[in-house]
This record gives C-alpha cells, sequence and structure tokens, in this order.
C-alpha cells in the first residue's frame, strides 16, 4: 500500500499542530473503498449463481417450480419497465411541448431585444457621442490656436 500523505494545515479552528487529509487523497480513497465494495458484491453475486446452478441441477431439486417463479417475476419486471416507458415518453412529450411554447418564444425576445439595443447604439453612437467627441477636437484646437497667438498667458 502506499504511504498515507498528511499535508500541514494552519486555521484559527485547527491551530497550526494539527494534520488534516488533503482533498485530492480524501476522493481517491473514497473512490477505492467503492470499487472494493462493488468487486465484493459481485463476486457474491457470481458465487451465488454458481451455487443456484449447481443445486439445480440435482435431482429431486424443484427446477420446474422455480423456473415458473422465475418467468412470472419476469413479466411483472417486463410491466414495471413498459410502465416506465410509458412515463419517459410522456415527459419527453411535455418536455418537448415546454421547448417549443415557452421557450423558442423566450429566444425570440431576447434576439429582438439584442437587435433593438444594436440599433440604439448605433443611433447613440452617430447623433450624441460623434458631435461631442468632434465639438471637444474644435475647443482643443481652438484652446491650441489660443495659446499660440497669446504666448503670454
Amino acid at each position: 500500500m502506499e504511504p498515507y500523505e498528511h499535508k500541514l494545515v494552519i486555521d484559527e479552528n485547527t491551530g497550526p499542530n494539527e494534520y488534516q487529509e488533503p482533498e485530492a487523497a480524501s476522493q481517491s480513497n473514497r473512490q477505492r473503498l467503492a470499487l472494493i465494495g462493488l468487486s465484493v458484491v459481485a463476486v457474491l453475486i457470481l458465487a451465488l449463481f454458481v451455487v443456484a446452478v449447481i443445486y439445480l441441477l440435482q435431482p429431486g431439486a424443484p427446477t420446474e417450480t422455480i423456473r415458473d417463479v422465475f418467468i412470472i417475476f419476469m413479466a411483472l419486471e417486463f410491466l414495471v419497465v413498459g410502465l416506465a416507458l410509458i412515463v419517459l415518453i410522456v415527459q419527453l412529450a411535455r418536455l418537448i411541448n415546454l421547448l417549443q411554447n415557452e421557450v423558442r418564444p423566450i429566444l425570440e425576445s431576447t434576439s429582438e431585444t439584442a437587435h433593438t439595443l444594436r440599433g440604439t447604439a448605433t443611433f447613440l453612437s452617430d447623433n450624441l457621442v460623434q458631435p461631442v467627441i468632434r465639438a471637444n477636437s474644435y475647443m482643443a484646437a481652438l484652446r491650441r490656436l489660443l495659446k499660440m497667438v497669446r504666448p503670454g498667458r
């Protein structure tokens, strides 16, 4: 196994001499434990399957009864899966309806607003900002001219 890594963290609540586990190492340990747990469960299920097959191959085992019960459970499972698919299709239809009837008008309205803002910005630039800039440049030129004409000031 790898050596356990610790990081010295100075915090007002814990103090400078207490160690805290780094976030990445903690996440890695949790993932490792989950993987080990899943592996153990998979091995147990495989072992139970092997034991069940060996038991059902013995003479006198109630194989037909177990088969019939298993078929009934499979039919019930198919019913549940069918109902889940129906619910999923209904939810998908509702989502498509929501996208077409509510989200599309919002997007169209947003696009229209963006076009209006672009037009407003162009109008303000042409009719307000450029004349102010032009007037400021004329004033600067006039100041410079007056400085050149009256050098004593």
